[in-house]
């Protein structure tokens, strides 16, 4: 299920469903994880979190941050993403300079309020953005205490690999190789494919088309827009090589993934 509550420019995305793996990245937005089923694994940086049913993970605006899911079985989980706009302004200045130590509070620390606030922000679909944002006020002022806050930069990675996640982000929906990011970060290429293999244990390609991937799934979940357009939004060549890299990695064709969204 994918909801948006909307005003004027600013959204709140909501996603409950099956978990699955996403490649490291980062963006300007909170993301709040909390797991219904089964497990999960949260990477913040290059630490990986554990997270059991009812865990709540917080990931801070800016933190390079990935999910991974290992247990047999169904794995799910609510995944709530909050732009900078719809935080209060007294949460703002810790939110921007500073991260949480671990992210992830266990359900045993979690209080009821959260757990209800949670709750409304995925059923109530009608409900009004404001609405919607004053639960996500409660959840944060409920669950941020919890949590040790240390300054950002001391989170996460070395600097050539935050430059290269910030990299990906912003350019996956243009044509560009291995060689020019190189070229523009101003890093060797052998380096840099180094950095891809010991870091995310994908190569450059892998690595590209799993940030495109996960853009083109958002879309066939939440656009009407024709499988073509989203083929080329995304940064693939052809609509040929999207399906053939879409079924290699989710054993489904896009058309058969959107119909069972």
């Amino acid at each position: 299920m994918y909801l948006t509550y909307k005003e004027t420019k600013n959204s709140i995305e909501v996603t409950d469903g099956i978990s699955k793996h996403v490649s490291p990245h980062l963006h300007g937005a909170m993301e709040i994880v909390y797991v219904t089923e089964g497990t999960l694994e949260l990477g913040v940086g290059q630490e990986l979190y554990h997270m059991e049913l009812g865990d709540i993970g917080i990931i801070f605006p800016d933190v390079i941050h990935h999910y991974q899911a290992f247990s047999l079985g169904e794995n799910k989980a609510i995944y709530i993403k909050i732009p900078m706009s719809c935080i209060a302004a007294s949460f703002i200045e810790d939110i921007q300079k500073r991260a949480p130590k671990v992210p992830v509070i266990k359900n045993v620390d979690i209080s009821q309020e959260v757990l209800d606030a949670l709750q409304r922000i995925v059923i109530d679909e009608n409900q009004k953005y404001i609405i919607a944002q004053a639960y996500i006020q409660i959840i944060l002022a409920k669950s941020l205490p919890k949590l040790e806050l240390v300054d950002k930069s001391s989170i996460g990675s070395s600097d050539i690999i935050y430059r290269s996640v910030s990299y990906v982000s912003a350019h996956f929906r243009e044509t560009f190789s291995l060689e020019k990011m190189a070229l523009d970060l101003g890093v060797s290429k052998y380096a840099l494919s180094r950095m891809f293999s010991e870091t995310f244990h994908r190569n450059f390609n892998q690595y590209i088309n799993d940030i495109r991937l996960i853009y083109a799934c958002h879309r066939l979940e939440t656009s009407h827009d024709t499988i073509l357009e989203i083929c080329l939004d995304s940064g693939f060549e052809s609509q040929r090589t999207f399906n053939r890299v879409f079924k290699k990695c989710l054993h489904k064709t896009p058309k058969e993934y959107r119909a069972k969204k």
